[in-house]
């Protein structure tokens, strides 16, 4: 009986840290790579336009933006961060870490889901710098929490 136990306990181990989806689902049709939810990525707003439309907000569901890759979590690819053109950045997550980016993606890219405005806490910002791999100086310069606007996507589509 532990012998089942123990089988289980280590079968339920590597089912927990398989993480989310790796690997793109390349869509032949349109030569489009989708990492969580496909969806149509036509009629995307840009992320200038997204701080602009939220300055009013706090939340906006069910959205689409595009714009341009400008990090990645160097770690496993588990956030991005996007430009706007005044050198604000959009941070991205995914939802429920469905999926993750590829550590060396660049360029244009479509996603869907949700924007919502958040304090983000000084440890979590030290985090996110520490996977961006910045310096120890450049990690303790990070004194204040952030009030910030982010993105939970349920879909990327690389174009």
């Amino acid at each position: 009986m532990l012998k089942y136990l123990l089988f289980g306990c280590f079968a339920l181990s590597l089912i927990a840290c398989t993480g989310g989806q790796k690997t793109a689902i390349k869509d032949e049709a349109t030569g489009v790579d989708y990492y969580g939810a496909k969806f149509n990525p036509n009629d995307a707003m840009s992320v200038d336009a997204l701080f602009k439309k939220m300055s009013a907000k706090e939340e906006l569901e069910n959205v689409k933006v595009e714009g341009e890759v400008v990090s990645v979590c160097q770690v496993k690819g588990c956030w991005m961060r996007l430009a706007a053109s005044d050198g604000q950045e959009l941070m991205v997550k995914f939802k429920d870490y469905g999926f993750f980016m590829p550590l060396d993606l660049t360029g244009k890219v479509t996603m869907t889901g949700k924007a919502f405005k958040q304090v983000t806490p000084v440890d979590e910002l030290r985090h996110y710098a520490e996977d961006e791999g910045k310096s120890a100086e450049e990690i303790a310069e990070i004194t204040e929490p952030l009030e910030e606007l982010l993105f939970e996507a349920t879909g990327v589509a690389k174009l």
